[in-house]
């Protein structure tokens, strides 16, 4: 277990992520009352607006001194605080285990501190980790006084086993008792693609972003000659030479996947990040998904 695992982030940049919280495009009725202030009207202690008096509201909101002056009923409206479950899904099949750092190294550490931010602002965090389906998981929980669970468990993550999203996303969807937003970390190199797992999230109304993780010598590489590659997931072999014209096919192919993808989560309305595996998380978050996912 690589040993940045264990402490994973400096404490400045913990208290950087304290002054953060989650920003969420969707409204979710939440299970307790947290510290997000939700769109929806409640009553808690922070007035927010009037409306005219329904049959069935409770008549200890009306505003008598309204009543008095114009003779009509209003009942006073709230800002309702509600908590907010964000879950973070990490890619953690063997094609992960790739580059230095590795990717899953990076994405363990994005849940790390997107993980962290919710659990210190009173939401709840879970995780699951994704093979080929969800292998195991760290169900739903809420309270910074979990922050060192959760990064413990983050920190055993290692991979392992061949690569299924849309069975993982799908089964991770159909599992959740609850929706909210929902980051899926992953390399994405999966065969059978990963689009029907991510609309199945989508069908049960998750807010999703996609952290797209690769290495540098997969977005650039630097092969030349007669090489065997075997395939760290199936274990098949293939022989190529490669040259100038095998170079500039793969950057193409790259090209083309790497476009698909981004159209796919535009038309979704999917937020969509790409990391190489050897960037500093630390700016990633603070840069990227600043604004995006965080605020």
């Amino acid at each position: 277990m690589p040993a940045t695992r264990h402490a994973f982030f400096t404490s400045e940049f913990l208290a950087q992520l304290e002054r953060l919280s989650l920003l969420s495009r969707r409204v979710f009725r939440g299970r307790v009352k947290g510290e997000r202030r939700s769109l929806r009207r409640g009553h808690s202690v922070e007035f927010c607006d009037y409306r005219a008096y329904g049959v069935g509201d409770d008549l200890r909101y009306v505003d008598w001194n309204i009543y008095g002056r114009l003779d009509r009923l209003h009942v006073k409206l709230f800002v309702d605080e509600e908590d907010l479950c964000l879950h973070l899904i990490v890619d953690a099949s063997t094609s992960m285990n790739f580059g230095s750092p590795t990717k899953l190294d990076a994405a363990v550490r994005i849940a790390a501190a997107l993980g962290f931010v919710g659990l210190v602002n009173h939401e709840r965090v879970g995780v699951g980790v994704l093979r080929n389906r969800v292998a195991e998981g760290w169900p739903p929980t809420r309270g910074r006084n979990q922050v060192t669970s959760l990064l413990d468990f983050l920190a055993r993550v290692e991979p392992g086993g061949g690569t299924s999203l849309n069975e993982g996303l799908g089964n991770y969807a159909v599992r959740s008792r609850q929706a909210g937003l929902a980051v899926v970390i992953s390399d994405l190199l999966d065969p059978g693609g990963y689009e029907r797992g991510v609309r199945a999230l989508l069908e049960r109304r998750f807010d999703v972003h996609l952290v797209h993780v690769l290495t540098p010598e997969e977005m650039n590489p630097e092969l030349a000659g007669d090489l065997q590659l075997v395939d760290s997931e199936t274990g098949e072999m293939r022989e190529l030479s490669m040259d100038g014209d095998a170079v500039r096919a793969y950057r193409e192919r790259l090209r083309q996947f790497l476009e698909r993808v981004e159209t796919f989560c535009r038309t979704k309305e999917i937020g969509y990040h790409r990391l190489a595996s050897d960037a500093p998380v630390e700016e990633f978050v603070l840069a990227q998904l600043r604004g995006r996912v965080l605020v």
